[in-house]
């Protein structure tokens, strides 16, 4: 993370989050005396030698502040103060450096030489202070010890950033600078800090040095360079020299020692709690909903010591910039932390986590983005690429397609039965049209509604056209009502069916079903409550008790927790392991047996509940390496104060659970706790834990005498003592709080389909904590009872399927919580199976609809209108049914269905009609009890195109918040629009007994609205209500005539009324006591549904629904209403116009905003191309704020100069200025207005601060056009790649086609085999093999018509060694497990790796002691193998053998057990090739001399030898023909000397051609080697050769 800059740091309002107001103030002070001296210093030597003209004159033209201003304004690259601040260079020479920058000033060199001279003089001064300094900084060491505090040359530059920290805009030399800002020094550890991390110390040491470094070079001295006097002051100039050093040196003394005890103070006032901080967000991220296309950018700040670092995060995903070129822009500037994302898209929807980390800790702030498309549009783009899909739950229509999809299901799943562990499957198969290839279909499952996700239990499919659902080993907690919904936009259709779970077969006969929905309650380090819930089937017999199981995870091994049966469907389970994870099960048990068990558990961890949450954020950026952090303890030991808000949570007959709060008072070491009893009324305490303490704030204390009441208190305990008792409880009863439900009454059970009942019930009186009911049925007569469901289900209603059609069945139900299963319900009536259609029971069916009138007509349908059922059943209306027939000659046809599928609204088309054909029509009503009674045939309506142009009639005209003087008219505009569009309605009314011509116009001028409050009505009075629509051509037909409404206030009757409350919400409140179970509440904007929750927040709870603004402004303006279902008409509503929405945000400010809060104060930071801005940011802004900017007390405003913006959304405040001038120096300040509400802040900008901003902006505006052309992103770097290659990698932007790389080792080019190509923006270079010959430095340019940028890396020394431990530890890595071969020399353990270096250093031990290398024993490497020799192994040499490869950092080892029957088989082997190499050393062998084939003529001598081997001698002998062959008179075998074997024939024959053998035989083995003999005749040959040239003639 970036540290602020240097001109934020003197503005009281950066470290707000770290310091107190005392500690503000002393900073203050502080620094009004350091600018202070820093002016005295700033004369130069001058304040120290008042009383010498001479040197004045010497200082005011050597070391004047003006040349030191221009000469510092104007180098970019002057790092002399850098130099003098790395403690102790003794090779600093002004002379060279000056003479470098010496084009760049355009200094003549005879005032360069001089100033050269006057530099000597400076640099003797400034490495004296070093010297000096040294000694100083080791007195200030605030008693650090081993802090290895030495400062290397060349190593260390004044900078406020940690060294881990990416440098974001400001350049090398830029940040060597020596600047004019205070560092905040943040408390930390005093004693052994040292391996807290790597910037701890050099922060400490920054903070120790920086005044003497400040007044320094405040003073100028050695900096500044201004051209010297002529020849003619020459020689004066050197006269005075040593008078000058040494009153340099004399006022550098004073001044060191004065700002060392400055420090130690102003240190000592800072450091006062000695701590480290955790993070902490001062600002967190806030959410944001946009428009596509649109950037959002979202803002933290954390605070905290040491800084901490700052992570972005998407959907838990780390975010990669560098993956995303453009697409996310990650900063941190200035104390503030931002994630900008660009051209927001619908993929961007998700959920943002900053995690801020440091070595205290981290914490996490979440923010979500929501992207919105405006309605009917898409990506044009997308559609016509063809790859375009519908995104989730985007609610848009695409362009030039269908206004709507029809979603029908076929072959669909019906109800469906299993068994626990078999696998069940649902599937249905989805037709949509029209079918778009491009827009596809969103498929979700549901269960009791609630969105099912894939697991190990379930598995889902869709095909394209077929949606399944498999439940892979059904369980109870399977059971339920499943949905299939296919979402396509805006449009959805859905197919429910219940799946009912029976119980598995038990092992064991009569005992009962296992228990379900175990699930792992308040856990904490050592103690979890497990819940569940009980089975509906008991076996026959009561069940006596559940046993608890738990399993370690990763472990097969289960555990009972409990050695009797507890009743309670809850149980603490105590004695885990700090850190583990457990999964549970439960198992019932009756006097039959045991049960199977349950399904287990989700895992649960014994942790803390806070240490669960921080793992939950899954911690993005974890340290490598170990950290120890110890804060300050006391001298001596603290011992714990009581606990407090000890209470009991939990009672039953087996157990009691107590809770408590840990103590303020407890030291630094964690604690434990020990609990005490004692019989309520008596002070005789007994420690129920006595073995082992208690670490979590929980404790379950079971062996309680039941009955018995008892009081309990807690003492905590740790390394110093046990504290003083808790107050004690008040006296509990062991006995069950939470009693058993009573039994459900009123057991109603409704006819619903052929094989299904549908059964109501009333909750039991008093009841508490139910977990559902369970139902059951029974054929009359039959007295065996079985479960409909076996999961419990909530609600008073429930549709029991599996029935037989025709049986007559009765029901129960009771009811369950935790302490138990209720009693049964008395027995139901009894009802026969039947379809409630027809045969049912007709009145809780809905009463037919009426008033059936056309709509609309064209030549082949008709738009039908109709109202509502007088009488519903009790339940809503949940859809209509429309029949038609043909009416030829007055005479009607037979009925048609219209719809198979019912629907909801009172207004349906009627296609594929006969033009002028006349029909009649009639409508059924449906609920949840069935189908009502269709109404009465409609009059005959002619189908005809209507031609004329009026509009058709309005329809669905209905009334509401009725009231004794006035109602509100609402109605839906005509299905038939005439010839042009309506442009208004008009509303009559009459009383209802009045006659037809005293209907009158309640307006003269046509309303825009469909809706009308009526007002000046009689109470008591009937009247009846009519619409008619107009357009260009006139006023069209009027709808149907309401039903009669008497204008009076019912009983009862209540207004909907706006709240604020003391947090400033604005929030419309409606309450009704007329409810019925069905009923729910309507809120309505201009009487239109809510359908978008942005603006409100509706919260509904038993008779009251509260709608609450979230940002009340202009868009709010309206009419709201709020209407009751399923009541007798309540309702009411509340306008909000412009004054209203006035009065309510005054109001709401008074209540919470006296003032503006700020999240940050104002700041100003530098833009990209170098602009300034400006910007501060409010908590929260409503749509009417508004900013005023002021400059040195007189307002600016929006213009060329001034680029100002409030955004009221997020409160940003901001304002940004294209360059800085000279006149722009002063005070800025923000003035914020917020209806009543009022705040500012200010920044100044006057001296070096704003100098030194200026520099940067000019500084950044350069930079920018830098990166105009090629550059490097991320610098040349390294990385070692599995193989163990080394790559070298950089990261470039703004490269195209055009652009050439270069790669450069040592000054030479590397000529590289392809050229790249930057389409990922990465360059590499790749080297094999890495090795000591590559060391050396490695440069790589980019250039291009635009421009040229370089990267060097040095891979020399320190950094080469480094790059070859990191090989070695990559070579370790890759390293085989040792495996044993046997040799005939003796046995080689070895393993392979991926590729050898020889700096990668290998050792072996032998049973934990070194091996020394000898003859016998010695390692060696063969290609990529490394081997251990041991010749001729004997028993000393058994044992455990480890190989150690050490990379420099790290050993890796590799281990075998040469031991036992692994070293008895090694032997064994190499005895066995050891004989193997001696037999065949020394087996009997041909070694050379004999022919394979001899030709020859007859007559002539053959003469065959050879040498034969063996030891022993070998016997000789001679084979022809594969027979035995002796010498004789013509053929003479000689064998001399033990290896010369000789074959002489004097004269051969033809007899003599043939196979000769000979046969060498030792005991070690016999070898036979041939030689082939062919006698030939010259004559035979001659005359034979004659022949074959006659033939061929």
């Amino acid at each position: 993370m970036m540290s602020l800059p240097f001109y934020q740091r003197h503005h009281e309002h950066y470290d707000r989050a770290y310091r107190h107001k005392a500690l503000q103030s002393t900073v203050s002070q502080y620094q009004k005396e350091a600018k202070s001296k820093s002016a005295v210093y700033a004369q130069g030597s001058t304040a120290y030698t008042r009383g010498s003209a001479a040197y004045r004159h010497a200082s005011a033209a050597d070391f004047s502040l003006e040349s030191s201003a221009a000469y510092s304004h104007g180098s970019s690259a002057y790092d002399l103060e850098s130099a003098a601040y790395s403690y102790g260079s003794t090779a600093y020479d002004h002379s060279a450096a000056q003479s470098k920058r010496s084009a760049a000033y355009s200094l003549d060199s005879e005032s360069l030489s001089k100033s050269s001279s006057a530099y000597r003089h400076g640099s003797e001064s400034i490495n004296k202070l070093a010297a000096a300094y040294r000694l100083g900084s080791e007195s200030y060491s605030l008693g650090l010890k081993n802090s290895n505090l030495m400062i290397e040359d060349q190593s260390y530059r004044m900078s406020p950033k940690a060294k881990r920290a990416k440098q974001n805009f400001v350049s090398e030399d830029k940040e060597n600078e020596a600047l004019d800002y205070s560092v905040p020094i943040f408390t930390g550890r005093e004693v052994n800090i040292s391996g807290i991390t790597d910037t701890e110390e050099e922060r400490i040491k920054e903070s120790a040095a920086y005044v003497a470094k400040r007044n320094l070079f405040a003073t100028g001295e050695g900096v500044s360079v201004s051209k010297v006097a002529k020849s003619t002051s020459e020689e004066e100039h050197h006269e005075k020299k040593s008078r000058k050093v040494a009153i340099q040196e004399s006022a550098e003394r004073v001044a060191l020692k004065k700002t060392l005890e400055e420090t130690q103070a102003f240190h000592k006032k800072l450091n006062q709690d000695s701590l480290l901080h955790a993070p902490e967000f001062v600002i967190e991220p806030r959410s944001h909903t946009i428009w596509e296309k649109q950037n959002v950018k979202f803002h933290c700040s954390v605070a905290g010591w040491p800084e901490p670092r700052v992570t972005w995060y998407k959907n838990n995903v780390p975010i990669n910039v560098q993956a995303h070129p453009g697409k996310y822009i990650i900063e941190s500037r200035y104390g503030l932390h931002s994630l900008e994302i660009s051209t927001c898209d619908f993929d961007d929807i998700a959920q943002y986590r900053a995690s801020a980390m440091n070595v205290k800790g981290e914490i996490s702030a979440f923010a979500s983005l929501v992207v919105k498309r405006y309605k009917g549009e898409t990506d044009a783009s997308l559609l016509h690429s063809g790859t375009f899909s519908m995104p989730l739950g985007l609610g848009v229509t695409p362009h030039g397609y269908a206004s709507r999809f029809e979603i029908s299901f076929v072959d669909k799943f019906d109800v469906s039965f299993g068994r626990e562990g078999e696998t069940i499957s649902l599937g249905c198969t989805v037709v949509i049209n029209p079918d778009i290839k491009r827009f596809k279909p969103e498929i979700q499952w549901y269960r009791n509604g609630v969105l099912i996700t894939p697991s190990k239990w379930v598995q889902m499919q869709w095909s394209g056209e077929r949606a399944a659902l498999t439940l892979n080993h059904a369980n109870k907690e399977d059971e339920g009502l499943y949905t299939l919904r296919v979402v396509m936009g805006d449009y959805y259709e859905e197919y429910s069916a219940y799946v009912f779970v029976r119980d598995a077969d038990a092992e064991i006969p009569g005992a009962p079903g296992a228990p379900l929905d175990v699930k792992c309650l308040d856990a904490n380090k050592d103690y979890v409550i497990v819940s569940w819930k009980q089975p509906a089937v008991d076996g026959g017999n009561p069940i006596l008790g559940y046993f608890i199981d738990r399993c370690e995870v990763g472990t097969t091994h289960w555990t009972q927790c409990n050695e009797s049966p507890v009743k309670f469907a809850r149980f603490p389970v105590t004695g885990l392991i700090e850190g583990r994870s457990y999964i549970f099960r439960v198992r019932a048990v009756n006097k039959a047996g045991v049960s199977l068990p349950s399904r287990v558990s989700e895992p649960v961890a014994a942790l803390d509940p806070s240490d669960r949450a921080r793992l939950r954020s899954h911690p993005s950026a974890p340290w490598t390496g170990q950290i120890i952090v110890t804060e300050e303890e006391p001298a001596e030991g603290v011992v714990p104060g009581p606990p407090t808000d000890l209470q009991v949570i939990e009672a039953t007959k087996n157990y009691v659970v107590l809770s408590w709060k840990p103590p303020g008072q407890r030291g630094h070491e964690g604690i434990m706790y020990f609990v005490e009893k004692c019989v309520a009324g008596t002070e005789d305490w007994q420690r129920v834990n006595t073995e082992i303490p208690v670490k979590s704030p929980r404790f379950a204390v079971f062996d309680l005498a039941e009955g018995k009441s008892y009081c309990f208190r807690v003492r905590c305990c740790n390394s110093a003592g046990i504290g003083e008792p808790s107050e004690a409880t008040e006296a509990t009863v062991v006995d069950d709080k939470l009693d058993v439900p009573k039994a459900p009454g009123r057991i109603m059970p409704i006819r619903n389909t052929d094989t299904s009942v549908v059964v109501t019930w009333a909750e039991p009186p008093d009841a508490k904590e139910l977990v559902g009911y369970y139902i059951e049925s029974s054929v009359v007569g039959s007295g065996h009872w079985e479960p409909c469901n076996n999961n419990p289900v909530k609600g008073t209603r429930f549709i029991c399927h599996g029935l037989v059609n025709g049986e007559k069945y009765i029901f129960r139900v009771r009811a369950v919580n935790a302490a138990g299963l209720s009693e049964f319900s008395e027995d139901s009536e009894p009802i026969q199976v039947e379809a409630a259609i027809g045969g049912g029971l007709l009145h809780a069916a809905p009463s037919p609809p009426y008033d059936i009138t056309v709509l609309e007509s064209v030549r082949d349908s008709m738009v039908l209108g109709w109202k509502q059922p007088k009488v519903t059943g009790g339940t809503e209306v949940t859809g209509y049914y429309v029949n038609y027939r043909e009416v030829l000659d007055g005479v009607p046809g037979k009925w048609m269905e219209a719809n198979i599928k019912a629907i909801s609204e009172r207004a349906y088309r009627i296609q594929n009609l006969k033009e002028n054909m006349v029909y009649q029509f009639q409508v059924a009503a449906a609920n949840l009890a069935g189908v009502g009674t269709p109404s009465q045939p409609s009059q005959p309506f002619k189908c005809e195109e209507w031609t004329i142009a009026v509009p058709g009639p309005p329809h669905d005209v209905t009334c509401s918040e009725v009231r004794q003087d006035s109602l509100v008219l609402l109605w839906k505009e005509p299905v038939y629009t005439g010839r042009s569009p309506i442009v208004g309605y008009y509303v009559d009314m009459k009383e209802t007994e009045a006659k037809e011509d005293c209907w009158k116009s309640v307006n003269e001028k046509p309303l825009q609205n469909k809706y009308l409050k009526i007002g000046g009505l009689k109470q008591g009075v009937s009247y009846v209500f009519r619409v008619r629509a107009t357009n260009q051509a006139g006023v069209g037909k009027p709808s149907d005539v309401t039903s009669p409404v008497v204008a009076e206030t019912r009983p009862g009757t209540k207004e909907v009324e706006v709240v604020v409350d003391d947090n400033g919400a604005i929030s419309l409140n409606f309450e009704c006591d007329q409810m019925s179970p069905n009923s729910k509440f309507v809120w309505s904007k201009n009487y239109e549904p809510i359908e978008d929750d942005t603006r409100l927040n509706i919260d509904t709870k038993g008779g009251k629904s509260k709608a609450t603004f979230k940002d009340l402004g202009e868009d709010d303006l309206g009419i709201y209403s709020c209407v009751v279902t399923d009541t007798d008409g309540v309702s009411s509503s509340y306008t909000i116009d412009e004054e209203e929405m006035k009065r309510l945000l005054a109001l709401s400010h008074e209540h919470k905003f006296p003032t503006v809060p700020l999240a940050s104060e104002l700041a100003v930071e530098i833009l990209e191309k170098g602009e300034v801005r400006f910007w501060l940011q409010a908590e929260k802004l409503s749509g009417n704020a508004k900013a005023n900017f002021i400059f040195n007390d007189k307002e600016i405003f929006n213009g060329e100069k001034y680029k100002m913006k409030v955004d009221q959304k997020t409160g940003l405040v901001e304002m940004i200025m294209d360059k800085l001038e000279e006149k722009d120096e002063g005070t800025y300040t923000f003035q914020l207005q917020d209806g009543k509400a009022a705040n500012q802040s200010s920044l100044v900008l006057i001296g070096d601060v704003f100098k030194k901003l200026q520099d940067e902006a000019d500084f950044q505006r350069k930079e920018w056009h830098r990166k105009q052309g090629p550059h490097f992103v991320d610098k040349l770097g390294w990385e070692v790649t599995d193989d163990c290659n080394v790559m070298l990698k950089c990261k470039v932007a703004n490269i195209k086609k055009e652009t050439h790389i270069l790669w450069y080792k040592d000054d030479r080019e590397i000529m590289v085999d392809e050229e790249h190509d930057f389409k990922d923006g990465v360059c590499t270079l790749l080297i094999s093999e890495f090795s000591k010959k590559d060391a050396g430095t490695y440069e790589v340019i980019l250039k291009d018509d635009r421009g040229k940028d370089s990267s060097q890396l040095n891979l020399k020394d320190t950094a080469f060694a480094d790059l070859m431990n990191e090989v070695c530890r990559r070579i370790a890595l890759s390293a085989t497990d040792l495996k044993i071969q046997s040799t005939a020399e003796g046995i080689r353990l070895y393993s392979y790796v991926t590729h050898y270096v020889d700096d990668l250093r290998v050792g072996w031990v032998h049973n934990d002691t070194q091996i020394k290398f000898t003859d016998r024993v010695k390692t060696g490497v063969t290609g990529e193998q490394i081997w251990l020799q041991i010749s001729e192994p004997t028993p000393q040499d058994k044992g455990k053998y480890t190989m150690e490869l050490f990379d420099g950092e790290t050993v890796h080892k590799k281990t075998v057990d040469l031991s036992g029957q692994a070293f008895d088989d090694a032997v064994a082997e190499f005895q066995s090739l050891k004989q193997a190499l001696i037999a065949e050393k020394n087996r009997a062998r041909v070694v050379g001399g004999l022919p394979d084939v001899v030709t020859i003529q007859e007559g002539k001598a053959l003469n065959l030898s050879c040498t034969v081997w063996g030891d022993p001698t070998p016997e000789v002998s001679w084979l022809k023909n594969e027979k035995s062959f002796v010498s004789d008179a013509n053929c003479i075998l000689k064998f001399e000397s033990g290896k010369n074997v000789s074959f002489t024939i004097s004269s051969v024959s033809t007899l003599d051609s043939g196979k000769y053998s000979i046969v060498v035989k030792n005991k070690y083995g016999t070898e036979i080697s041939d030689v082939t003999v062919s006698v030939y005749i010259p004559e035979e040959e001659r005359r034979s050769e004659e022949e074959d040239t006659k033939t061929k003639a």
